[in-house]
Order: C-alpha cells, then sequence, then structure tokens
C-alpha cells in the first residue's frame, strides 16, 4: 500500500490499523531486501500493538495519538513481565528497541521514542554467559520430562528432549516436521531444522543439518509417540501455537523452576556446551576450558560450527551460550 501524502492522515498515512502501518512503515524504511529485520521489528511490533489495544495499555489505533509517556508505560509494562518471569530480558529490550525503530519509520523522526530500553527496564542485559547452564545434567533433563508425563504434558517433555538433543529453540522443538525428520535421521544420519525457524531463516539457502546420535533418535522417537494423531508436530490439528503455548507451556515452566530449570533456553547453552566439547576436545570457556586462550583458531572453527547449528549467522552470538573468549 502507498503512503498518503507526507505521513498525512492516520498512523502517519500507512494505514488505517495500527497493526498493519508499523509493518508497511518498517517495508518503506527498509526497502527491498532485509527480510528478516523487518520481520523480527514487525512481529515485536504486533505484542505492542496488542497491549495499546488492552485494557492495560491506552485503548489506541492511531500512532499520531502515541506519546513518550505511553511508550514509558509500555516500558513499565514489560519490566513487570520480565519481573513475573514471562518474558526475559533480552526478549524485552528487544521489543523496546523494536518499537522505537518502527515509530521512527512511521513519524519520519526519532522524537518519540524510550530514551534507553536498558535503563528504562532498570536491567542488564549481558550477551556473554558468565553461569554454566543448568540443562548439561541428563538425568536431571530426563527426571524433568517424566515429571510433566505424569502431569498430562508429555508433550512438553518432548520438547525438553528435542532442545538439549538437537540446540532447538522451543518454537522449533513444537513444530517440527516430526516424520521428516524422522525420515532424514533413518536415511542420511542428520536431520535438517527449518520449522518454526526465526526470522525466515529455512529452505535450501539456510539448511541447518545436526548430526542424528542415539540420545537425538531418542528425542525424536518420544516426540513422535506423544505427537497428536493427525499432526505432523507437536500441535494437535485443531489447535494453534498460540493455544497450546497459554495451555501447556507456560503452566510447565513453574515446574522447571521447581527443578532448577530457569526456561528452554538453558538447553540450547547444554546442546552447545557439549558441540563444542565434542569439536574442540576442551571443556567450554564457562565450564572452565581455557582452549579459546590456548588456540583461538581452533576456538573459532568449533563457535563457527555451532553458530550454524543453533541458526544464528554470526559466531560471536555463541558467547552468550559457552562463554566468551577473554
Amino acid at each position: 500500500m502507498a503512503r498518503v501524502g507526507k505521513r498525512a492522515g492516520r498512523n502517519f498515512g500507512f494505514g488505517r490499523q495500527l497493526s498493519y502501518a508499523g509493518p508497511q512503515a518498517l517495508k518503506d524504511l527498509f526497502g527491498d531486501g532485509h527480510f528478516a529485520t523487518v520481520k523480527a521489528h514487525s512481529d515485536r511490533w504486533q505484542a505492542f500493538v496488542r497491549w495499546c489495544r488492552s485494557e492495560e495499555g491506552p485503548r489506541l489505533n492511531d500512532a499520531r495519538q502515541i506519546d513518550r509517556e505511553i511508550l514509558m508505560r509500555y516500558a513499565t509494562y514489560m519490566k513487570e513481565q520480565v519481573d513475573q518471569g514471562n518474558v526475559g530480558i533480552a526478549t524485552a529490550q528487544n521489543r523496546l528497541s523494536s518499537v522505537n525503530r518502527t515509530m521512527a519509520a512511521l513519524r519520519g523522526d526519532q522524537y518519540v521514542k524510550i530514551p534507553s530500553p536498558s535503563k528504562a527496564l532498570g536491567l542488564q542485559r549481558s550477551n556473554v554467559r558468565s553461569e554454566v547452564p543448568q540443562g548439561q545434567d541428563r538425568v536431571l533433563v530426563r527426571l524433568i520430562a517424566q515429571a510433566l508425563s505424569d502431569r498430562q504434558q508429555a508433550r512438553v517433555g518432548a520438547i525438553l528432549l528435542l532442545s538439549r538433543e538437537t540446540g532447538m529453540r522451543l518454537r522449533e522443538a513444537i513444530l517440527a516436521d516430526l516424520p521428516r525428520l524422522q525420515r532424514e535421521a533413518g536415511q542420511l544420519g542428520k536431520i535438517n531444522i527449518q520449522d518454526g525457524t526465526k526470522g525466515g531463516r529455512s529452505g535450501a539457502s539456510a539448511s541447518r543439518w545436526i548430526a542424528v546420535t542415539d540420545k537425538v533418535r531418542g528425542a525424536l522417537d518420544r516426540a513422535s509417540e506423544v505427537s497428536p494423531k493427525g499432526s505432523r508436530n507437536l500441535l494437535a490439528p485443531n489447535e494453534s501455537y498460540k493455544d497450546f503455548m497459554q495451555s501447556f507451556v507456560r503452566p510447565a515452566r513453574d515446574l522447571l523452576h521447581e527443578h532448577g530449570l530457569k526456561g528452554f533456553h538453558e538447553l540450547r547453552a547444554a546442546y552447545a556446551c557439549e558441540r563444542y566439547e565434542q569439536l574442540t576436545g576442551f571443556d567450554t570457556p564457562v565450564n572452565g576450558g581455557r582452549v579459546h586462550r590456548e588456540d583461538r583458531e581452533l576456538d573459532q572453527r568449533a563457535r563457527q560450527q555451532i553458530s550454524h547449528e543453533l541458526g544464528h549467522n554470526r559466531s560471536d552470538v555463541v558467547s552468550a551460550y559457552i562463554g566468551g573468549r577473554r
């Protein structure tokens, strides 16, 4: 949709709906390409739009009515979500940053923004892991998975195992095409993580192959066993991702916390640490290893491989999983 005039009219000319206008402004800002960036900002913008329309929000649908006070109210809301354990610090900061970027795209200036997302949240995000991942102990992970099954949460237990053994994100584990992965495991000895990936990273241009071990086969078998009838993944045919998250995954987090597991992301970190040890023959920095100082080339090769397996484009991101290089 072409913008009407020079930011004239509702939502600065980008459309009548706030949910539509934000992505349109981002596309206008970035032009052709940058699909992943536009999608990431748009997804976070939709979370802000839902808040704007909610009882907790200002109940508006026009970006022209959004001022700095409203943005700071949203920052306060996001801090409450972090305090309650509903979202992580990184997610909260990303959402606030995307609101700033989208507002700038809509307005054509930066006069209305959250001055500093990290300060607004009163939290500081670190991109380098300093704590040992809680999910490294497989016995603990299996105990939690069994406890979930005992509480009719077998599908969440399967997600736990998939995340630990393949490094899948939560969404990827839920939406994984299990028959395809089983077929690849049997025929190729490796699986390609393609479903539910972040920022549109899928297809032949973004293949993400993971070597199949007995533990990976076990996780796939378990997920296939508890997959609802008529489904290719862990969602029932008539069940939405959102409904599954609200009805099953979020309630299950309490049990994870009871067993000393902060969240599913710890399992990706545990996978990354194990892969680093397999690739280098040494412990990760966060586990006390020193190869990152003694053989930086070996360390870098391992980080690049792990970055690929986790679905990232940059090896420096791996520090959030295995520790830094200093």
